[in-house]
Protein backbone atom coordinates (compact mmCIF):
# COMPACT_ATOMS: atom_id res chain seq x y z
CA UNK A 1 0.00 0.00 0.00
CA UNK A 2 1.15 3.53 -0.72
CA UNK A 3 1.89 5.99 2.07
CA UNK A 4 0.98 9.61 2.70
CA UNK A 5 3.54 11.85 1.03
CA UNK A 6 2.18 15.38 1.49
CA UNK A 7 -0.84 17.31 2.73
CA UNK A 8 -2.17 20.67 1.57
CA UNK A 9 -4.90 22.79 3.14
CA UNK A 10 -6.78 25.64 1.53
CA UNK A 11 -9.68 27.93 2.34
CA UNK A 12 -12.74 27.64 0.10
CA UNK A 13 -16.32 28.93 0.23
CA UNK A 14 -19.40 26.96 1.21
CA UNK A 15 -22.92 27.40 -0.13
CA UNK A 16 -23.59 30.37 2.18
CA UNK A 17 -20.39 32.08 1.05
CA UNK A 18 -18.76 31.37 4.41
CA UNK A 19 -15.13 30.32 4.53
CA UNK A 20 -14.42 26.67 5.17
CA UNK A 21 -11.58 24.20 4.95
CA UNK A 22 -10.53 21.86 2.17
CA UNK A 23 -7.65 19.41 2.47
CA UNK A 24 -5.73 17.39 -0.13
CA UNK A 25 -3.84 14.26 0.91
CA UNK A 26 -1.24 13.12 -1.63
CA UNK A 27 0.18 9.60 -1.67
CA UNK A 28 3.54 8.49 -3.00
CA UNK A 29 1.77 6.67 -5.87
CA UNK A 30 0.45 9.97 -7.20
CA UNK A 31 -3.09 9.57 -5.82
CA UNK A 32 -4.80 12.61 -4.29
CA UNK A 33 -7.61 12.37 -1.76
CA UNK A 34 -9.72 15.46 -1.10
CA UNK A 35 -12.27 16.48 1.51
CA UNK A 36 -14.06 19.69 2.50
CA UNK A 37 -16.07 20.52 5.59
CA UNK A 38 -19.68 21.76 5.66
CA UNK A 39 -21.29 23.78 8.47
CA UNK A 40 -24.74 23.91 10.00
CA UNK A 41 -26.81 26.95 10.94
CA UNK A 42 -28.81 24.90 13.43
CA UNK A 43 -26.23 23.06 15.52
CA UNK A 44 -26.42 20.88 18.60
CA UNK A 45 -24.56 22.04 21.69
CA UNK A 46 -22.65 18.75 21.80
CA UNK A 47 -21.17 18.99 18.30
CA UNK A 48 -17.41 18.96 17.84
CA UNK A 49 -15.82 22.39 18.18
CA UNK A 50 -14.96 24.27 14.99
CA UNK A 51 -11.96 26.51 14.39
CA UNK A 52 -13.49 29.57 12.71
CA UNK A 53 -10.18 31.37 12.11
CA UNK A 54 -9.12 29.83 8.81
CA UNK A 55 -5.48 30.84 9.17
CA UNK A 56 -5.41 28.96 12.47
CA UNK A 57 -7.26 26.05 10.89
CA UNK A 58 -4.64 25.76 8.14
CA UNK A 59 -1.89 25.96 10.76
CA UNK A 60 -3.53 23.14 12.70
CA UNK A 61 -3.72 21.00 9.55
CA UNK A 62 0.04 21.42 9.14
CA UNK A 63 0.59 20.49 12.79
CA UNK A 64 -1.35 17.27 12.37
CA UNK A 65 0.06 16.55 8.91
CA UNK A 66 3.55 16.08 10.32
CA UNK A 67 2.23 13.24 12.50
CA UNK A 68 0.65 11.18 9.71
CA UNK A 69 3.15 11.62 6.87
CA UNK A 70 4.51 8.22 5.86
CA UNK A 71 1.49 6.37 7.21
CA UNK A 72 -0.63 3.88 5.28
CA UNK A 73 -3.95 5.65 4.48
CA UNK A 74 -5.85 2.37 4.59
CA UNK A 75 -5.25 2.31 8.36
CA UNK A 76 -8.12 4.73 8.94
CA UNK A 77 -8.70 4.03 12.62
CA UNK A 78 -5.03 4.25 13.49
CA UNK A 79 -4.71 7.61 11.74
CA UNK A 80 -7.91 8.95 13.31
CA UNK A 81 -6.69 7.88 16.76
CA UNK A 82 -3.48 9.80 16.17
CA UNK A 83 -5.47 12.92 15.25
CA UNK A 84 -7.74 12.55 18.29
CA UNK A 85 -4.98 11.90 20.80
CA UNK A 86 -3.02 14.89 19.54
CA UNK A 87 -6.03 17.15 20.10
CA UNK A 88 -6.63 15.55 23.47
CA UNK A 89 -10.00 17.16 24.24
CA UNK A 90 -13.47 15.61 24.33
CA UNK A 91 -14.97 18.31 22.12
CA UNK A 92 -11.90 18.66 19.84
CA UNK A 93 -11.47 22.29 20.85
CA UNK A 94 -7.67 22.28 20.77
CA UNK A 95 -7.23 21.67 17.04
CA UNK A 96 -10.81 21.78 15.78
CA UNK A 97 -13.30 19.14 14.70
CA UNK A 98 -13.38 20.68 11.23
CA UNK A 99 -9.59 20.39 10.94
CA UNK A 100 -9.55 16.79 12.10
CA UNK A 101 -12.49 15.81 9.89
CA UNK A 102 -10.99 17.30 6.74
CA UNK A 103 -7.88 15.17 7.26
CA UNK A 104 -9.86 12.07 8.22
CA UNK A 105 -12.10 12.13 5.15
CA UNK A 106 -9.31 13.09 2.75
CA UNK A 107 -7.28 10.10 3.99
CA UNK A 108 -10.30 7.85 3.35
CA UNK A 109 -10.71 9.21 -0.17
CA UNK A 110 -7.01 8.71 -0.92
CA UNK A 111 -7.03 5.15 0.40
CA UNK A 112 -10.05 4.20 -1.74
CA UNK A 113 -8.41 5.54 -4.88
CA UNK A 114 -5.09 3.92 -4.13
CA UNK A 115 -6.88 0.58 -3.65
CA UNK A 116 -8.77 1.12 -6.93
CA UNK A 117 -12.05 0.81 -5.07
CA UNK A 118 -15.16 2.96 -5.31
CA UNK A 119 -15.29 5.17 -2.23
CA UNK A 120 -18.54 3.58 -1.00
CA UNK A 121 -16.95 0.12 -1.18
CA UNK A 122 -13.94 1.21 0.86
CA UNK A 123 -16.27 2.77 3.45
CA UNK A 124 -18.32 -0.43 3.52
CA UNK A 125 -15.21 -2.44 4.37
CA UNK A 126 -14.19 0.03 7.08
CA UNK A 127 -17.68 -0.01 8.59
CA UNK A 128 -18.00 -3.79 8.83
CA UNK A 129 -21.80 -3.64 9.07
CA UNK A 130 -24.31 -6.43 8.66
CA UNK A 131 -26.28 -4.23 6.27
CA UNK A 132 -24.84 -4.36 2.78
CA UNK A 133 -24.49 -1.45 0.38
CA UNK A 134 -27.77 -0.02 -0.89
CA UNK A 135 -29.22 3.17 -2.29
CA UNK A 136 -30.96 5.31 0.34
CA UNK A 137 -34.43 6.77 -0.07
CA UNK A 138 -34.13 10.58 -0.44
CA UNK A 139 -35.86 12.98 1.94
CA UNK A 140 -36.36 16.23 0.00
CA UNK A 141 -36.49 19.44 2.03
CA UNK A 142 -38.66 21.47 -0.34
CA UNK A 143 -40.02 24.08 2.08
CA UNK A 144 -37.37 25.70 4.26
CA UNK A 145 -38.11 27.38 7.59
CA UNK A 146 -36.45 28.04 10.93
CA UNK A 147 -32.79 29.02 10.66
CA UNK A 148 -32.70 27.94 7.01
CA UNK A 149 -34.97 30.68 5.68
CA UNK A 150 -36.01 34.29 6.15
CA UNK A 151 -39.65 33.57 6.94
CA UNK A 152 -41.89 33.02 9.96
CA UNK A 153 -42.12 29.23 9.85
CA UNK A 154 -40.93 27.81 13.17
CA UNK A 155 -40.27 24.31 11.85
CA UNK A 156 -36.99 24.08 10.01
CA UNK A 157 -37.63 21.53 7.28
CA UNK A 158 -40.76 20.36 5.48
CA UNK A 159 -39.79 17.29 3.49
CA UNK A 160 -41.42 14.97 0.99
CA UNK A 161 -40.35 11.33 1.05
CA UNK A 162 -41.08 8.86 -1.76
CA UNK A 163 -42.25 5.54 -0.38
CA UNK A 164 -39.32 3.33 0.60
CA UNK A 165 -40.42 0.56 -1.74
CA UNK A 166 -38.82 -1.35 -4.59
CA UNK A 167 -38.60 1.64 -6.91
CA UNK A 168 -35.12 2.60 -8.00
CA UNK A 169 -33.29 5.59 -6.59
CA UNK A 170 -33.62 7.27 -10.00
CA UNK A 171 -37.41 6.85 -9.87
CA UNK A 172 -37.55 8.30 -6.37
CA UNK A 173 -35.33 11.21 -7.37
CA UNK A 174 -37.56 12.00 -10.32
CA UNK A 175 -40.63 11.97 -8.05
CA UNK A 176 -38.87 14.54 -5.86
CA UNK A 177 -37.89 16.66 -8.85
CA UNK A 178 -41.43 16.50 -10.25
CA UNK A 179 -43.01 17.54 -6.96
CA UNK A 180 -40.44 20.31 -6.53
CA UNK A 181 -41.47 21.78 -9.88
CA UNK A 182 -45.15 21.31 -9.09
CA UNK A 183 -44.70 23.08 -5.75
CA UNK A 184 -43.05 26.02 -7.52
CA UNK A 185 -46.16 26.36 -9.70
CA UNK A 186 -48.53 26.03 -6.72
CA UNK A 187 -46.69 28.69 -4.71
CA UNK A 188 -46.47 31.02 -7.70
CA UNK A 189 -50.19 30.67 -8.36
CA UNK A 190 -50.91 31.49 -4.70
CA UNK A 191 -48.81 34.64 -4.97
CA UNK A 192 -45.98 33.40 -2.75
CA UNK A 193 -42.27 33.95 -3.26
CA UNK A 194 -40.42 31.13 -4.98
CA UNK A 195 -37.03 32.24 -3.67
CA UNK A 196 -34.93 29.42 -2.26
CA UNK A 197 -33.69 28.88 1.28
CA UNK A 198 -30.32 27.53 2.41
CA UNK A 199 -31.13 23.93 1.50
CA UNK A 200 -32.63 24.59 -1.91
CA UNK A 201 -36.28 24.47 -0.84
CA UNK A 202 -38.73 27.30 -1.24
CA UNK A 203 -39.02 29.83 1.59
CA UNK A 204 -42.53 31.31 1.31
CA UNK A 205 -44.00 33.53 4.02
CA UNK A 206 -46.85 31.34 5.20
CA UNK A 207 -49.18 31.81 8.14
CA UNK A 208 -48.37 28.58 9.95
CA UNK A 209 -46.55 25.28 9.88
CA UNK A 210 -49.87 23.61 9.18
CA UNK A 211 -50.36 25.75 6.07
CA UNK A 212 -47.03 24.47 4.75
CA UNK A 213 -48.20 20.89 5.30
CA UNK A 214 -51.51 21.60 3.58
CA UNK A 215 -49.72 23.00 0.56
CA UNK A 216 -47.49 19.93 0.34
CA UNK A 217 -50.47 17.57 0.49
CA UNK A 218 -52.18 19.67 -2.20
CA UNK A 219 -49.07 19.48 -4.36
CA UNK A 220 -48.75 15.70 -3.98
CA UNK A 221 -52.40 15.17 -4.88
CA UNK A 222 -52.16 17.59 -7.80
CA UNK A 223 -49.31 15.51 -9.23
CA UNK A 224 -51.50 12.38 -9.07
CA UNK A 225 -49.63 10.77 -6.21
CA UNK A 226 -51.43 9.46 -3.16
CA UNK A 227 -50.28 11.10 0.10
CA UNK A 228 -49.31 8.48 2.63
CA UNK A 229 -48.94 5.72 0.05
CA UNK A 230 -46.76 7.09 -2.75
CA UNK A 231 -45.26 10.03 -0.87
CA UNK A 232 -45.16 10.87 2.83
CA UNK A 233 -44.14 14.02 4.69
CA UNK A 234 -41.26 14.46 7.14
CA UNK A 235 -40.52 17.33 9.50
CA UNK A 236 -37.37 18.62 11.12
CA UNK A 237 -38.74 20.61 14.04
CA UNK A 238 -35.25 21.63 15.28
CA UNK A 239 -36.86 22.22 18.68
CA UNK A 240 -33.65 23.39 20.32
CA UNK A 241 -33.61 26.31 17.88
CA UNK A 242 -37.14 27.38 18.91
CA UNK A 243 -37.08 29.60 21.98
CA UNK A 244 -40.41 28.30 23.30
CA UNK A 245 -42.44 25.42 21.85
CA UNK A 246 -45.50 26.29 23.92
CA UNK A 247 -46.93 28.94 21.56
CA UNK A 248 -46.27 26.61 18.60
CA UNK A 249 -48.23 23.68 20.02
CA UNK A 250 -50.89 25.72 21.93
CA UNK A 251 -53.41 24.80 23.25
CA UNK A 252 -51.90 21.30 23.38
CA UNK A 253 -48.73 20.10 25.06
CA UNK A 254 -46.00 19.06 22.62
CA UNK A 255 -46.67 15.32 22.72
CA UNK A 256 -50.42 15.73 22.20
CA UNK A 257 -49.74 18.22 19.41
CA UNK A 258 -47.43 15.82 17.56
CA UNK A 259 -49.90 12.97 18.00
CA UNK A 260 -52.63 15.12 16.48
CA UNK A 261 -50.30 16.28 13.69
CA UNK A 262 -49.47 12.76 12.52
CA UNK A 263 -53.13 11.77 12.65
CA UNK A 264 -54.02 14.74 10.41
CA UNK A 265 -51.18 14.64 7.87
CA UNK A 266 -49.32 11.74 6.20
CA UNK A 267 -46.19 12.27 8.30
CA UNK A 268 -43.65 9.45 8.47
CA UNK A 269 -40.81 11.14 10.39
CA UNK A 270 -40.28 13.76 13.11
CA UNK A 271 -36.72 14.99 13.61
CA UNK A 272 -35.66 16.80 16.79
CA UNK A 273 -39.25 17.29 18.02
CA UNK A 274 -38.02 18.19 21.52
CA UNK A 275 -35.04 19.98 23.06
CA UNK A 276 -31.72 18.16 22.94
CA UNK A 277 -31.46 17.65 26.73
CA UNK A 278 -35.06 16.57 27.34
CA UNK A 279 -34.29 12.85 27.59
CA UNK A 280 -37.45 12.10 29.56
CA UNK A 281 -39.64 13.92 27.06
CA UNK A 282 -38.04 12.08 24.14
CA UNK A 283 -38.63 8.71 25.78
CA UNK A 284 -42.28 9.55 26.40
CA UNK A 285 -42.83 10.74 22.84
CA UNK A 286 -41.09 7.69 21.37
CA UNK A 287 -43.27 5.42 23.51
CA UNK A 288 -46.37 7.34 22.40
CA UNK A 289 -45.90 7.45 18.62
CA UNK A 290 -42.61 5.69 17.83
CA UNK A 291 -44.41 2.57 16.67
CA UNK A 292 -46.10 4.63 13.92
CA UNK A 293 -43.37 6.94 12.65
CA UNK A 294 -39.65 7.66 12.88
CA UNK A 295 -38.60 9.71 15.92
CA UNK A 296 -35.25 11.03 14.73
CA UNK A 297 -32.41 12.29 16.91
CA UNK A 298 -30.07 14.88 15.39
CA UNK A 299 -29.18 17.57 17.93
CA UNK A 300 -30.02 14.93 20.53
CA UNK A 301 -27.19 12.65 19.39
CA UNK A 302 -24.79 14.78 17.27
CA UNK A 303 -23.39 11.54 15.76
CA UNK A 304 -21.74 10.94 19.13
CA UNK A 305 -21.47 7.27 20.17
CA UNK A 306 -21.58 8.18 23.87
CA UNK A 307 -24.79 10.19 23.55
CA UNK A 308 -26.28 7.55 21.29
CA UNK A 309 -25.59 4.88 23.90
CA UNK A 310 -27.47 7.00 26.45
CA UNK A 311 -30.38 7.39 24.06
CA UNK A 312 -30.56 3.68 23.31
CA UNK A 313 -30.64 2.89 27.01
CA UNK A 314 -33.49 5.36 27.55
CA UNK A 315 -35.34 4.41 24.33
CA UNK A 316 -35.36 8.06 23.36
CA UNK A 317 -35.66 7.62 19.57
CA UNK A 318 -35.85 4.98 16.88
CA UNK A 319 -33.77 6.77 14.23
CA UNK A 320 -30.57 8.81 14.07
CA UNK A 321 -29.11 11.49 11.81
CA UNK A 322 -25.49 10.82 10.83
CA UNK A 323 -23.32 13.87 10.08
CA UNK A 324 -19.54 13.31 10.17
CA UNK A 325 -18.80 16.98 10.91
CA UNK A 326 -20.77 16.72 14.17
CA UNK A 327 -18.26 14.28 15.65
CA UNK A 328 -15.02 14.96 13.75
CA UNK A 329 -13.64 11.67 12.38
CA UNK A 330 -14.81 8.93 10.08
CA UNK A 331 -13.92 6.31 12.72
CA UNK A 332 -16.26 7.84 15.30
CA UNK A 333 -18.95 8.29 12.65
CA UNK A 334 -18.82 4.59 11.82
CA UNK A 335 -18.86 3.71 15.52
CA UNK A 336 -22.16 5.57 15.82
CA UNK A 337 -23.54 3.79 12.75
CA UNK A 338 -22.56 0.37 14.14
CA UNK A 339 -24.16 1.14 17.49
CA UNK A 340 -27.36 2.32 15.80
CA UNK A 341 -27.47 -0.78 13.60
CA UNK A 342 -27.11 -3.10 16.60
CA UNK A 343 -29.96 -1.24 18.32
CA UNK A 344 -32.21 -1.65 15.28
CA UNK A 345 -32.39 2.08 14.64
CA UNK A 346 -33.07 3.64 11.24
CA UNK A 347 -30.00 5.43 9.87
CA UNK A 348 -30.33 8.71 7.98
CA UNK A 349 -27.17 10.25 6.51
CA UNK A 350 -27.43 14.02 6.24
CA UNK A 351 -25.87 17.11 4.74
CA UNK A 352 -25.60 20.53 6.42
CA UNK A 353 -27.24 23.82 5.48
CA UNK A 354 -23.84 25.30 4.63
CA UNK A 355 -22.56 22.73 2.12
CA UNK A 356 -19.68 22.27 -0.28
CA UNK A 357 -19.77 20.45 -3.61
CA UNK A 358 -18.28 17.34 -1.97
CA UNK A 359 -20.27 14.14 -2.59
CA UNK A 360 -18.71 12.17 0.28
CA UNK A 361 -22.01 11.70 2.12
CA UNK A 362 -23.51 10.01 -0.96
CA UNK A 363 -20.84 7.31 -0.77
CA UNK A 364 -21.18 7.20 3.01
CA UNK A 365 -24.92 6.55 2.72
CA UNK A 366 -24.45 3.73 0.21
CA UNK A 367 -21.44 2.25 2.00
CA UNK A 368 -23.26 2.10 5.34
CA UNK A 369 -26.53 0.90 3.81
CA UNK A 370 -28.37 3.89 5.26
CA UNK A 371 -32.13 3.74 4.83
CA UNK A 372 -32.44 7.44 3.99
CA UNK A 373 -30.41 10.45 2.93
CA UNK A 374 -31.12 14.11 3.52
CA UNK A 375 -29.35 16.44 1.15
CA UNK A 376 -31.91 19.17 0.54
CA UNK A 377 -34.22 19.96 -2.33
CA UNK A 378 -33.35 18.77 -5.86
CA UNK A 379 -32.03 22.28 -6.54
CA UNK A 380 -28.76 24.23 -6.05
CA UNK A 381 -25.52 22.72 -7.26
CA UNK A 382 -24.17 21.64 -3.88
CA UNK A 383 -27.36 19.61 -3.24
CA UNK A 384 -27.82 18.22 -6.75
CA UNK A 385 -24.18 17.06 -6.83
CA UNK A 386 -24.98 14.53 -4.12
CA UNK A 387 -28.12 13.27 -5.87
CA UNK A 388 -26.21 12.93 -9.13
CA UNK A 389 -23.48 10.93 -7.40
CA UNK A 390 -26.13 8.56 -6.08
CA UNK A 391 -27.37 8.07 -9.64
CA UNK A 392 -23.85 7.08 -10.65
CA UNK A 393 -23.52 4.71 -7.72
CA UNK A 394 -26.85 3.10 -8.60
CA UNK A 395 -25.61 2.50 -12.15
CA UNK A 396 -22.37 1.02 -10.81
CA UNK A 397 -24.20 -1.36 -8.49
CA UNK A 398 -26.61 -2.43 -11.22
CA UNK A 399 -23.81 -3.07 -13.71
CA UNK A 400 -21.73 -5.02 -11.20
CA UNK A 401 -24.62 -7.15 -9.97
CA UNK A 402 -25.64 -8.19 -13.48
Amino acid sequence: MSVIKSIQARVILDSRSDKTLEVDVWLDDGVRGRASVPAGASTGIHEAAQIKDMDQAKHNVNTLASLILGQDPSQQEQIDRTLLSTDGTEEKSALGGNVILALSLAVCDAAAQSRHLPLFKHIQELAGLKTGSRLPTPMFNIINGGKHADNSLEFQEFMIVPAADERSFREKLMIGADLFQKLRAVLHKMGHSIALGDEGGFAPRLNSNEEALEILVQTIEGANYQPGRDVTLALDIAASSIADLTPVTYPLDSNSYYKKLISTYPISSLEDPLAEEDWQGWAKLNALIGSSILIVGDDLYTTNPKRLAMGIQQKAANAIIIKPDQIGTLTETLQAVRLAERAGMTIIVSHRSGETESTFISDLAVGTGAAFIKTGAPARGERVAKYNQLLRLEEFLQENQA
